[in-house]
């Protein structure tokens, strides 16, 4: 093998810098040259006025300080041109016109897609799962999420001590875009009251009656913690304080649902009593890697590379039951994500019996 690249693509996540830094490592160790690309796929497409825009010859010394860093030392971007086959055949000839025999990449579902492609096109791609969202379900974690875990559970944890400084509730809002995991296990570590996820369908009026139930017992700081997709699967229309549907949104007084919003209804059905909200954003994304996040990565990288040497591709790397395991891209983009309802129970008080 000539030289191997890697590229981290999608949305950022915390330990990316920790798995390209083993990457490089573990190339060092091989004794093969890595190529380090830009802005995801983007890099391979030779669009800027400069290769050096695109492509860097990554050495041990460069990266061995990056491990710890949040965000990605390759900067980062989605490629919707990398969907057309024109544009795959560039890259292609890009990474053969650079001697690169094989690609890490370092991304979420739609990266490991592009993988697939890349390899049908007789280049050996590697996957990393780089995505603070934990929804690729052939895998226990993904890089960053442990991470964004961790934050919202601090963002949680201070907001339930001035919600008991105020005697009020309060929405939090975490990421994820359509899986639920990371408000769902935010929510169980800090003893939230109500949680709300895509996972499962439910409405406003359901919501609202938990909140009251909480107020009824005394409890006037209870915590709602939603997951960013949660609007997704509403169950039904609501129709009360000017909600509408449109082209197929739900919406608020016309606008898309939001963590503020949504604490206004809430105001409204709970006895008008004050209710605040907190989106805790890109904070996720951008935090310092946990331990669980960097050491996954740090293995990750190793295996990647130990795999290109060894002339085996076309596979993703994941975790299970503590240990790192590789399996074929397609495969792995077929799992069905597996949702603790177990534990969402719990944090709604359900009966499970």
């Amino acid at each position: 093998m000539r030289k191997i690249g890697v590229l981290t693509s999608g949305g950022d996540a915390p330990g990316m810098n920790a798995a390209i830094m083993s990457i490089a490592k573990s190339a060092s160790r091989y004794g093969i040259p890595l190529v380090g690309i830009k802005r995801g796929y983007n890099g391979l497409l030779r669009k800027s006025t400069s290769i050096k825009e695109d492509l860097q010859e990554l050495h041990l010394d460069t990266v061995l300080d990056i491990a710890d860093r949040p965000g990605t030392y390759l900067r980062t971007a989605r490629c919707d041109e990398f969907r057309d086959p024109a544009w795959r055949e560039v890259a292609v000839k890009t990474l053969h016109d650079m001697e690169i025999d094989g690609l890490v990449i370092i991304g979420g579902d739609g990266s490991f897609q592009g993988a697939m492609r890349l390899c049908e096109l007789g280049i050996p791609c590697i996957g990393i799962p780089g995505t603070i969202d934990n929804d690729l379900a052939y895998t226990e974690m993904t890089l960053g999420y442990e991470t964004a875990v961790q934050v919202c559970t601090e963002a949680i944890r201070s907001i339930r001590a001035t919600s008991r400084s105020h005697d009020r509730p309060h929405v939090v809002e975490c990421m994820g875009r359509h899986c639920g995991d990371i408000a769902l296990k935010a929510a169980c570590a800090t003893g939230a009251e109500i949680v709300v996820v895509p996972e499962v369908p439910w409405t406003v009026e359901e919501v609202a009656a938990r909140l009251n139930k909480q107020i009824a017992k005394g409890n006037t700081r209870a915590t709602i913690v939603l997951a960013e997709g949660c609007w997704d699967s509403l169950a039904e229309p609501f129709d009360m304080y000017g909600f509408l549907t449109s082209h197929g949104k739900q919406c608020f007084e016309g606008e898309p649902w939001s963590a503020m919003r949504f604490a206004s209804v809430m105001k409204r059905m709970c006895g008008m009593i004050e209710v605040r909200s907190t989106v805790v954003g890109y904070t996720q994304r951008g935090a310092y890697p946990v331990a669980k996040d960097s050491a996954f990565a740090f293995e990750a990288g190793n295996v990647a590379v130990k795999l290109l040497h060894e002339g085996i591709s076309n596979q993703v790397i994941g975790t299970r039951q503590g240990r790192v395991f590789h399996m074929p891209i397609e495969e792995a983009l077929k799992a069905e994500h597996t949702f603790r309802h177990d534990l969402y129970n719990l944090v709604n008080d359900i009966d499970q019996r």
